[in-house]
């Protein structure tokens, strides 16, 4: 298949190169990280994105959704953006559009079942959008600018999965997308080598290549290994109840909990909102195959007997609204747990989840169920190519120059030694930065020497906001120490018209200095004398006194240092007037 493309090629793009004309490959966000993929190729006035997905915020980001990645470049050049190239349907490359399609809403390529579940995604978080999404199959060479751009067929741990070879005025790019070389995948779709082979025998100016796995040794584990697991685990607890949890998005894995179903006579309940989404769309679609009497609606749960029972659900990150979660802290409405459920974590923990996971653990244990997830029991298989298998790529495509992508900054390291290995020299190898820019140039060694703006947002709501912004800081300072608010009411000259008023929230003392509200509250009065009698009083000076004497106070009770909030009105002003202040 092949189509036009969809606005007027620029002079650059229509073949007239030139020495000066650039290829540039410029990372937005995935390397030195594992999350919130998004790189840019640009050639001349033409722009394409590969991938536009989210992370998810570790501790030092209290209250966070989640983090996408900064697009203030793809803002500035916005004409120049023909498109955005989807690998494949997870959040960590598709998270981020809801973001991204407000402000650039140009056309989306993407196989059926990764369309499916970003058009999903779209209608619940941007109803009024309409995207414009172009479907594409791995084999068709899609043109789009100056850019012919070839998808091919790539195993992972999602079905319809694809790498990118892309064709410019200065070379191919290969990118592999997520993948492994699993020689027996669940849906028979396997990695298409010798396509990886017919580009590398093209000619590849630039490989860029998935870094997870890299420190692992030898070959990742075919999916089909669980199915073995699940058979173990179906045949040894024939009396109880089954609550397996898994990705949402992993359509291999729900086909195998219910092809196990099905072999041992049980009922499947699909839980969790985005687990029943994701498998009516795969089901729809063609990728999930499920006997429609084997399926038990959550509602008629007590119609059948617990030792046939399969409850499939959400939560094995230990997200706190997840069906997994509810149920462990009992407040699920449907499902009570017990010692008559055995409880299957089928994923590994996402780097930072590890305490949130840890925590759902303990409270299914505590409740009397069993908890099989230890990863030495192949609960798990992992949808990302290890070191052979990385090396094996390297040597399929061939390519000259060569940046590892998709990883921490070891991640990228390591697979920098790999690619050594294989015989690519060290100085045609380039670990990168988010923003930093690789330019090509006819007749002209690749450099990085320019840089344009990336780094990360973070999104609360429906907020968005910078990820080193004061709000964050002033989170994080609530979080350890709790916040004191003063508030006082002063007349026009600064004498108190009322009681100070002491309040706290989160602020934490020992028993015996219980009075040291009452410390502070006459702290805070002494200011006031101190600073009145003036015809018009200094509010900046009064709250700023307030929180030195008052910090005073907790540092010789041995309080904790909680923020200190003062609210200052006088009578005669209004918020926002000059006798008004709030600091």
């Amino acid at each position: 298949m092949a189509t036009k493309p969809h606005r007027r090629r620029s002079a650059l793009a229509a073949g007239k190169t030139g020495k000066s004309a650039r290829l540039r490959f410029i990372p937005l966000g995935g390397v030195g990280e594992i999350g919130k993929n998004m790189y840019v190729l640009e050639y001349g006035d033409d722009i394409i994105v590969i991938d536009s997905g989210l992370m998810f915020p570790d501790q030092e980001l209290p209250g966070i959704d989640f983090i996408v990645p900064d697009i203030s470049y793809l803002e500035a050049n916005r004409e120049k953006v023909l498109g955005i190239l989807l690998t494949h349907g997870h959040e960590d490359h598709t998270g981020g559009l809801p973001f991204v399609l407000q402000r650039l809403n140009v056309p989306l390529y993407g196989t059926r079942l990764t369309l499916g579940l970003v058009g999903n995604k779209l209608r619940e978080d941007l109803p009024l959008l309409e995207p414009r999404m172009k479907e594409v199959k791995a084999g068709d060479v899609v043109e789009v600018g100056p850019f012919n751009i070839r998808f091919i067929a790539v195993s992972h741990s999602i079905p319809d999965g694809v790498a990118l070879s892309i064709e410019t005025p200065l070379g191919r790019v290969v990118h592999t997308g997520d993948f492994k070389l699993d020689s027996t995948p669940i849906d028979g779709r396997i990695t298409d080598y010798g396509a990886f082979a017919e580009e590398g025998d093209k000619g590849a100016l630039l490989l860029l290549s998935d870094s997870t796995n890299a420190e692992r040794k030898g070959f990742t584990p075919s999916e089909r290994l669980i199915g073995g697991t699940l058979d173990h685990l179906y045949r040894n607890y024939r009396t109880r109840r089954l609550i397996i949890s898994s990705f949402a998005s992993n359509v291999h894995r729900i086909q195998q909990v219910v092809d196990g179903a099905a072999r041992f006579n049980r009922k499947v309940v699909f839980l969790g909102r985005s687990m029943v989404r994701n498998v009516e769309l795969a089901k729809s679609l063609g990728y999930l195959h499920v006997d429609e009497k084997m399926v038990l609606p959550v509602e008629d749960i007590g119609k059948a007997p617990e030792n046939q029972l399969v409850v499939m659900t959400t939560g094995s990150q230990g997200e706190p609204f997840s069906g997994l979660v509810m149920m462990s802290r009992g407040e699920h409405k449907q499902i009570s747990l017990g010692e008559r459920d055995a409880v299957f974590l089928l994923a590994s923990v996402i780097p930072g989840n590890e305490k949130l996971v840890n925590n759902t653990i303990n409270r299914l244990f505590s409740i009397g169920c069993e908890v099989v997830y230890e990863s030495d029991k192949l609960t798990h298989v992992s949808g990302h190519a290890s070191s052979e298998e990385l090396k094996i790529m390297l040597n399929l495509v061939r390519p000259q120059y060569f940046v590892p992508i998709h990883g921490e900054y070891r991640h990228l390291a390591h697979h920098s030694q790999l690619a050594q290995d294989v015989g690519i020299p060290a100085r045609n190898i380039f670990i990168m930065a988010n923003g930093e820019v690789l330019t090509f140039q006819k007749g002209a060694r690749p450099h990085t020497r320019e840089r344009v703006q990336a780094g990360a947002v973070v999104i609360d709501g429906n907020a968005v906001g910078e990820i080193k912004g004061r709000v964050m800081k002033e989170r994080l300072e609530l979080a350890e120490g709790g916040i004191i608010v003063i508030s006082l009411a002063l007349g026009q000259g600064g004498s108190l018209l009322a009681p100070v008023i002491v309040e706290s929230r989160g602020f934490f003392v020992q028993d015996e200095d219980s009075d040291v509200l009452n410390e502070i509250r006459s702290a805070s009065e002494k200011v006031v004398k101190e600073l009145s009698g003036s015809q018009m009083i200094d509010a900046e000076a009064l709250a700023k006194g307030i929180k030195n004497r008052v910090r005073e106070v907790m540092r010789r009770r041995n309080a904790s240092y909680a923020v200190v909030l003062p609210l200052i009105s006088v009578t005669g002003g209004s918020r926002g007037s000059k006798n008004w202040f709030e600091l």
